[in-house]
């Protein structure tokens, strides 16, 4: 099976998101897909031998290219939104449950994101007690937490804001919150 970089053009003219960060940020999206799919090429030609270095370290790079194929799948399918989050519906009253408010959810989601470093934030539903809580993702293939599933994605490594922001993190979270297709993110829920 072949993975395919999808369509996420119609984000292009997105206030606070210029043509040219979109379009870098698609071109890096698209060298995620094809690296896994590279990968799984590779890996199904290559013997299954646990003990060769060569097999382990391209099973291993595996996680970082499919990860990162993920997320920015996640993090385009959130963007595109027009109209604020209905905080009277299934994601405003989880988020207000398990923070207190909908503005003091916005509030550590935001925190997180302006945290130094590079990553990402999710956040995520325990698929277990329907919890939902945000999370930070150094890397794309470690720290995400198990039984999870990622109900908003936002990119925070370099390559999503500063070609437009700079070192203005805080300028991109705003322009990304304003940008939220809180339906997509709605329909997340399990």
């Amino acid at each position: 099976m072949a993975y395919k970089a999808k369509d996420y053009s119609a984000l292009i003219g997105m206030d606070g998101f210029s043509e040219t960060l979109l379009k870098n940020h698609f071109t890096l999206y698209q060298g995620y897909v094809n690296n896994t799919n590279k990968l799984v090429d590779i890996l199904n030609a290559k013997e299954k031998d646990a003990v060769n270095p060569e097999f382990a370290e391209l099973k291993r790079r595996l996680g970082w290219e499919f990860d990162g194929m993920r997320l920015h799948e996640y993090y385009f399918e959130s963007l595109g939104g027009k109209t604020p989050l209905d905080k009277s519906g299934d994601l405003g009253k989880k988020l207000a449950e398990a923070y207190g408010t909908y503005e003091a959810w916005e509030k550590d989601f935001r925190a997180t994101g302006a945290m130094r470093g590079i990553g990402w934030v999710v956040l995520y539903q325990d698929d277990f007690t329907g919890w939902l809580f945000n999370q930070w993702i150094n890397e794309h293939d470690t720290g995400h937490l198990a039984g999870c599933i990622p109900v908003l994605v936002m990119d925070v490594f370099e390559h999503a804001f500063m070609t437009d922001y700079g070192l203005k993190r805080a300028d991109y979270i705003e322009a990304f919150f304003k940008n939220i297709n809180w339906e997509v993110v709605a329909n997340r829920l399990c």
